[in-house]
């Protein structure tokens, strides 16, 4: 037996479920919307495993699930050295979004990390207190900016409308996923010229961990070709 792990609902669900169904396997949920079970048609061997987005990295990491479908965002943000504990085995082609390094537009020299880096300590001398950035992808932010040389900030942790904190005061600038990039600028901010994080999508992961029947696994993958 296998377990595959699946975002439990919303237009994640569908399309995994979407994605699954073109190559044979049917997944389905059992009973209600709030039940979080489900079936696997199609193919032998394989328990459906329903989970947030956000917990299936940590379910893969684990080896408590073989297979998973998350964001690329999610995952890399929520395991460190993810490499030694999973492997993508294909992108799904929904769920595209990118993770980004966004401005206010009224700071007309500000266009790059360089020149984050300098209002950041511009800011520090005059207020006495860390440029903050808003974000709740902690840990790929200060990876970036620390590569960038961007070194005095603050992170303000944010769950939701990080797009919002900027209007609001509570942050001056914010790292967050984008598709189109129209509600950054409803929002009147900008997209630094490097400030592009992280390209994330929908993606296929196998724990390196987890230690579910071997040959299950394999003919599973070759259902669906890969």
């Amino acid at each position: 037996m296998i377990k595959l792990g699946v975002p439990s609902k919303g237009r994640l669900m569908e399309k995994t479920f979407d994605w699954f169904a073109k190559r044979g396997i049917a997944l389905s949920r059992s009973g209600s919307d709030r039940e979080y079970a489900g079936h696997v048609d199609g193919v032998d061997g394989v328990a459906l495993v329903l989970l947030s987005a956000g917990e299936i990295p940590r379910e893969l990491g684990t080896g408590r699930i073989d297979l998973g479908v998350t964001g690329t965002d999610l995952l890399h943000e929520r395991l460190p050295l993810w490499e030694r504990q999973v492997e993508p085995l294909a992108q799904l082609g929904f769920g595209r979004a990118d993770l980004v390094i966004a401005v206010p537009m009224v700071w007309d020299d500000v266009d790059s990390t360089d020149d984050l880096d300098a209002v950041a300590a511009a800011f520090r001398a005059r207020h006495g207190m860390r440029l903050r950035v808003a974000t709740k992808y902690h840990r790929l932010v200060r990876e970036f900016l620390r590569d960038a040389g961007v070194a005095d900030y603050a992170i303000v942790d944010s769950q939701g409308a990080t797009e919002g904190t900027v209007a609001n005061e509570t942050a001056e600038v914010i790292a967050d996923i984008t598709s189109s990039g129209e509600t950054l600028r409803a929002n009147h901010l900008k997209i630094l010229s490097d400030g592009l994080i992280l390209q994330s999508q929908a993606t296929l992961w196998r724990s390196r961990v987890a230690s579910g029947d071997r040959a299950v696994l394999a003919g599973f993958l070759g259902h669906i070709g890969i």
